[in-house]
């Protein structure tokens, strides 16, 4: 299959046969992953933890700022425990805002959960 030799043109597919083999080494099992300090759920994770765990989906942080004291709880809800408590200024690396709660890793405290959408703003829309 020629391109014509026109610099535009797509260079062919390449077959399974032709593609460069890869390699992957399975070194045994890793440590587990603390779902109390790092981001992750059976169906979401902290884009920085890709390397190390499998999850359906996958979010970049988006920092957040407490614009009061807040609780840090371990589910979404006024009914789930209290793990920590958020002060006024704490950064919140956010990962999912699904009905009014925010869940994330709290900066201060280094533990991940959930926090009122109320309680937070856009980091830069905290000046």
């Amino acid at each position: 299959m020629s391109t014509g030799g026109n610099p535009s043109d797509p260079a062919p597919a390449l077959n399974a046969a032709q593609a460069p083999a890869r390699h992957f080494a399975l070194s045994g099992p890793r440590r587990p992953i603390d779902p109390a300090t790092n981001a992750v759920r059976p169906d979401l994770a902290d884009i920085r933890l890709a390397e190390y765990v499998f999850a359906p989906h996958y979010a970049a942080p988006m920092t957040m700022i407490a614009t009061a004291p807040a609780p840090l709880r371990s589910g979404p809800g006024e009914d789930a425990p209290m793990i920590a408590s958020l002060t006024q200024g704490d950064r919140f690396e956010a990962l999912e805002i699904s009905r009014g709660y925010v869940w994330g890793k709290a900066s201060g405290p280094n533990l991940v959960g959930y926090v009122a959408q109320s309680s937070l703003t856009l980091a830069g829309d905290a000046g």
